[in-house]
This record gives structure tokens, C-alpha cells and sequence, in this order.
């Protein structure tokens, strides 16, 4: 058969997971993915800019125009949630754009938009961790504590460090046999946290979740109200520093702010009415997003020079230097709580995309267990939450929104895609939500986010190709021969917790 052949498209039956969510909840999950590390971490680096020790620019800042980069990602990210709006309808069942392409694109394209997808989430939330434990030393500093610098940075953190603080740990920290012990342990206890409530089950996931986004939707109204009180006109000369240089490689980076909208629709298979609340979810909570985003920058980039923001908290700071501090150690808890949030969304959404590979037998037949109290998938969950801690311990987190971005972006491109060979291929098949303007939305979509990829690092697109050569060398030498739709053989696990019961 061919390596193209494509998946029929079904409804899944019921295969243990449990019906729980509705819009609201697919809502709050939208919010609770895409407002948290990027928005309170990537948005510094996206208006100033880096630059190595010697003075070269590794990336143009947006300044103040970062406003501009948020509505440019708004625009793509909408072009490509219409287009998942539309698969998501049609094809409602766990695995997001790695179904999707199977459906459409053919297993081949799948099994490398789901390599991507490990990207976005499992690789994505090795960031978010370390932000997290960023934010979490500046609350704990409020309070007069301050954990040694060796023990919440990791080494690839510190040596790649052009701040003299951060790279002097090298010299500075315990050593053994002649090696600096440098790791990032909240960034790795958090996630080991946040996996073991995954497991007990979605629905007391999903409301944690919605107190966590409350919190962070309160701290952000705050640092906008308090904020836009101390704006100091001046801050937004010049407006675009660097031109549309700056405002296309910005919006490069904090792409990462938009990533998780998409996570929602791998909840396909514990969602109510999925044909009908997917959709919404997708669409209302971007749209939602967007005009935080918006916001936010604004402020940010009016309360302090945009050289500042240079920071690994930039909300936090920009309010401790206009001489806010109270506001900022509330913003540092609200950041806590956001990315906490945001860790658990991409934690929940990637033991399913390798729920569906394995239903699909192109990963192990042990990564199709369901727990047969919780009725999660346990296994995935717990594998996914070892690898990202053992990640967060000794990781260096911009090269990781980089890489977490490239792959993204290649999977909403395909998704663009999909949708026109779905058209064309199937016409006459029910489309409970339709694409307007279909060839322009996807063609358009598909185009800009080649176009926001463009403004990534050379050394990304080289790590990106060897992790596509990584993937292609798996597949060929399990998923290809044990692929479902290729021997026509179902997944059938022989313990309890199968997928079949």
C-alpha cells in the first residue's frame, strides 16, 4: 500500500474515554493553553530583541510594533483555527492535527505532523517549566527567599547564558568530579505534579484549570489597570525600532503565545457534542486571546523602554522598574498560577496525540491503555510527564520556544492543507462547520505560516530536519510495519485496561 494511504474518516466509538466537556470547558482550556508562558516570558525577548556577548543580533526586537506582531499571529492563527474548526467538526476524535492529516494527507504526513506535535506539546512544556520556576523565584523573593541559583537552572540554561550572574554558576555551584551540579528541580517537580493529577482524570483536570484561568485572567486585568496608570507616552518612540524585520522575527518568537488553541481539539473523544463545541472552542477562545495579547503588549510597552523587557519575567519587571512592586509580586503569582495552567493543558494533550497513534498502531500497543478506574491514558501520561521533567531539569528554554514554534507551525500549515484535499476529495461528506472562503482561508493560512517560520533562526530549521530524520527512521522501523491501516490488523490489548473496554 501506498505510504499515502489515508485513513477512512469514522466517529470513533466510545473507547473508554469519558463525554464530560462542554464549550465552556473547551473555552477555559483554550485560555488556560495559550495565555501563559508566552505572554508572561517570550513577550521581553519578542520587543527587545537578543544579542550575543560580543554584540551581534541573534534576533531583531519588535519594540513597541510588538502590538503589530500579536495582530499578525491573531490573523494566522485565525486562518488556521477555521481550518481546525472545519476538521474538527468532521473528524472528532482524539490525535488533533495528526488526525486530521491522516484523513486527508495520508499516514506518511500524519506520522511527521504527529513527531511535530511532540514538539508543541512535550518539548513546548520543558519551557513552560522553566519559566515557571523563573516566575516562582521572583514571588519567593518577595518574601525575603531565595533558592541557590544552582538548584533552579539548568545547565544548558546557564552555559548558553550571555547574563554574567547566570553563566558565573558554571565557576560558583557544587561540583562533582569536576562537573558543576546545575539543575532546574521546581521546574521538574512541578511537572511531576501536574502529571500525577492527569492521571486521577479529566474532569477534576478541567476544574482546576478553570480556577487557575480565573486567577490568571484577575492578575493580567491588574497589571493592565495598574499599568495603563503609569503609561509613559515617550516609551512608545520609536515604534517599530527595526522595522518589519523586527515585527516579523517578534512574531516568530512569540508565536509560542498562540500555541495551544489547537490542544483542545485532542480532547475530541471527552467533549460533548463535539461537532458542534469544538468549533467554538477553537474559535472563541483564539478570538479572546488576541485581544488580551493586544492589550497586554501595549501596556508593557508603554510602562517601560522596550529594552527593558529584556527579562525572563518582562511583566513582572517592567512593573517592579516603573516602581510597582507590590504589583509586580502579584503578577509573579499570577504567573505561576497561569503557567501552571499551561502545563497542564500541553501535559494533557500530548499523551492523547499518542493515545491515537498507538490506536492506530504506529506507536506500542502499551500506549493505548486506558486506566480502568480513572479511564485516562495513564501510561502516556506518566511517560510524557518523566521525559518533560527529566527535560526541565537541565534544558535552556529559547531555543526550545524556537524549536517548539517550527513544529507548530508545520503542522497548522498541513492542516490549511487538509482541509482543500478534504473538499476536493470528499465534497458531498457533512461539514458541520464550513470553512468560508475556503481556498483563500487555506491557501492564506497554509502561506503565513510558512511566512512566520521564515523568521526563525537558521539553527532551528537544522535542528527541526534532524528531528524530522529521527521521526522518519521510528516510523519506518515500527510504525510502517504494525500500522493498522497497512495490515488491517486492529490494536488489541490483552490487559483490562484496553482500549476496547
Amino acid at each position: 500500500m501506498s505510504l499515502f494511504a489515508r485513513k477512512p474518516i469514522t466517529v470513533e466509538r466510545d473507547r473508554g474515554l469519558v463525554r464530560v466537556l462542554g464549550v465552556g470547558d473547551l473555552i477555559m482550556l483554550s485560555i488556560g493553553a495559550v495565555i501563559g508562558a508566552g505572554i508572561f516570558a517570550s513577550l521581553g525577548t519578542a520587543a527587545a530583541g537578543d544579542i550575543a556577548a560580543d554584540g551581534t543580533v541573534i534576533r531583531a526586537g519588535a519594540g513597541p510594533a510588538l502590538i503589530i506582531s500579536f495582530v499578525l499571529l491573531g490573523v494566522v492563527c485565525g486562518l488556521a483555527a477555521l481550518c481546525y474548526a472545519e476538521l474538527a467538526s468532521m473528524i472528532p476524535t482524539s490525535g488533533s492535527a495528526y488526525a486530521y492529516t491522516y484523513a486527508t494527507l495520508g499516514e506518511l504526513v500524519a506520522w511527521i505532523i504527529g513527531w511535530a506535535l511532540i514538539l508543541e506539546y512535550a518539548i513546548g512544556n520543558i519551557a513552560v517549566a522553566i519559566a515557571w520556576s523563573g516566575y516562582l523565584d521572583s514571588l519567593l523573593g518577595g518574601f525575603g527567599i531565595h533558592l541557590p541559583g544552582w538548584l533552579n537552572h539548568g545547565y544548558l540554561q546557564v552555559s548558553m547564558s550571555t547574563i554574567p550572574e547566570i553563566h558565573g554558576l558554571l565557576a560558583t555551584a557544587p561540583h562533582l568530579f569536576g562537573m558543576p551540579i546545575l539543575m532546574n528541580l521546581p521546574a521538574a517537580l512541578i511537572v511531576l505534579a501536574v502529571t500525577a493529577l492527569l492521571c486521577v482524570g479529566v474532569k477534576e483536570s478541567t476544574r482546576a484549570n478553570n480556577i487557575m484561568v480565573a486567577i490568571k485572567l484577575v492578575v493580567l486585568a491588574l497589571f493592565v489597570v495598574v499599568g495603563t496608570m503609569h503609561i509613559n507616552p515617550a516609551n512608545y518612540h520609536p515604534f517599530a525600532p527595526n522595522g518589519f524585520r523586527g515585527i516579523h522575527q517578534g512574531a516568530a518568537i512569540v508565536f509560542f503565545a498562540y500555541i495551544g488553541f489547537d490542544a483542545i481539539s485532542t480532547a475530541a473523544e471527552e467533549t460533548k457534542d463535539p461537532q458542534r463545541n469544538l468549533p467554538r472552542g477553537i474559535l472563541y477562545g483564539l478570538g479572546i486571546c488576541t485581544l488580551i495579547y493586544v492589550i497586554v503588549g501595549a501596556v508593557a510597552t508603554g510602562l517601560v523602554p522596550y529594552m527593558q523587557l529584556r527579562s525572563a519575567d518582562p511583566l513582572a519587571h517592567a512593573l517592579e522598574l516603573a516602581g510597582l512592586k507590590t504589583a509586580g509580586w502579584i503578577v509573579s503569582l499570577g504567573a505561576v498560577v497561569s503557567m501552571t495552567a499551561v502545563l497542564l493543558v500541553f501535559q494533557y494533550g500530548q499523551p492523547r496525540i499518542f493515545f491515537a497513534m498507538a490506536r492506530d498502531g504506529l506507536l506500542p500497543k502499551w500506549a493505548a491503555k486506558i486506566h480502568p478506574k480513572w479511564r485516562t491514558p495513564h501510561v502516556t501520561t506518566i511517560v510524557t510527564g518523566l521525559v518533560v521533567a527529566f527535560g526541565a531539569i537541565f534544558a535552556e528554554e529559547n531555543t526550545i520556544y524556537e524549536l517548539t514554534n517550527i513544529g507548530t507551525l508545520a503542522a497548522f500549515a498541513m492542516v490549511c492543507l487538509g482541509v482543500l484535499v478534504l473538499r476536493v476529495r470528499e465534497p458531498e461528506r457533512p461539514r458541520p462547520f464550513r470553512v468560508p472562503f475556503v481556498w483563500a482561508v487555506a491557501l492564506g493560512g497554509s502561506a503565513a505560516c510558512l511566512f512566520v517560520m521564515k523568521g526563525l533562526p537558521t539553527r532551528t530549521w537544522i535542528m527541526f530536519s534532524i528531528w524530522l530524520v529521527i521521526g522518519l527512521v521510528l516510523y519506518f522501523s515500527y510504525g510502517y510495519r504494525h500500522s493498522v491501516v497497512r495490515t488491517g490488523k486492529p490494536v488489541v490489548v490483552d490487559e483490562l485496561d484496553d482500549v476496547g473496554h
